[in-house]
């Protein structure tokens, strides 16, 4: 049987941490962000992980 390919939209969108976290991106984050006020921007800037029901999707592109 041929080796399972891993899906390389979800390499490059997710990283699997240390503790087994999946750390994914923001959503508006780009551009046009003079209309957005500080606080909204300040929040984006923090890590965000996927939730414990999609993990494991996630999992199995990525590997």
């Amino acid at each position: 049987m041929p080796k399972m390919k891993s899906i390389k939209g979800a390499v490059k969108r997710f990283k699997v941490k240390k503790s087994g976290k999946i750390k994914r991106g923001t959503a508006f984050r780009s551009h046009i962000l003079t209309k957005v006020d500080g606080a909204h921007h300040r929040a984006n800037r923090k890590a965000r992980y996927v939730s414990k029901a999609d993990a494991s999707n996630i999992r199995e592109m990525i590997v």
